[in-house]
């Protein structure tokens, strides 16, 4: 399987295009920093270059706000599995599955707050992809989500890369390098590493 974003999509692209049904739910699932949001908007480009409709949905709009956090003591933790509205989410995909016009909330990395109501899926979009690290937990309320995808892809980063790119992202945040280091190792690795050993097999595993 090739490891750059437009060639795993083209690569992908026929499974997608066989798939029934008026709406094809896919699943883009793995690890922190493994590349989700970049592999997700190469397949939706694809899939609008072959002419059909396709959006991109993520994950990370039902994360848990600061002021509920900071009381559950996860505001170190943000971005565990228990720092995400997980029911609300499972809520989400199943309108999705229906078919109606969707509205949903989106996360501002910059802003560290989730916006409700940013983001809309008009009833017409047949293929929606949803990407996110939590997508194939086999862990309730996350292993609720197993039957509503039509199609799973894992992608699936060595850990040794993931650190590198984790790291990198926290810099870009204004971090230190030694702040960034420490904030990865005590939050994001943990993540990564849970996603890694407790997901479900997909459909398609992808190396990035």
């Amino acid at each position: 399987m090739p490891s750059q974003p437009e060639d795993i999509a083209q690569t992908t692209l026929p499974r997608l295009l066989s798939l029934g049904g008026e709406r094809k739910i896919i699943a883009v699932a793995g690890p922190p920093g493994s590349g989700k949001s970049t592999i997700s908007a190469a397949l939706c480009d694809a899939l609008t270059g072959a002419g059909r409709s396709a959006a991109v949905v993520p994950m990370d709009g039902f994360h848990l706000d600061n002021r509920l956090l900071g009381p559950r003591g996860l505001q170190s933790r943000k971005g565990s599995p228990d720092s995400f509205d997980a029911d609300g989410f499972v809520q989400l995909i199943r309108r999705i599955g229906s078919g109606r016009d969707v509205i949903y909330p989106l996360f501002d990395r910059d802003r560290d707050i989730a916006i409700a109501g940013a983001g809309h899926l008009p009833p017409e979009v047949e293929f929606v992809l949803v990407e996110g690290n939590y997508l194939l937990l086999d862990r309730a309320p996350w292993s609720g989500l197993s039957p509503l995808w039509s199609f799973t892809l894992k992608v699936d980063t060595p850990l040794d890369r993931l650190k590198g790119r984790l790291r990198d992202r926290w810099v870009e945040q204004g971090l230190s390098e030694s702040d960034a280091c420490a904030r990865r190792d005590a939050n994001d690795l943990p993540n990564a590493e849970l996603v890694l050993s407790n997901s479900r097999d997909a459909d398609l595993t992808i190396s990035n």
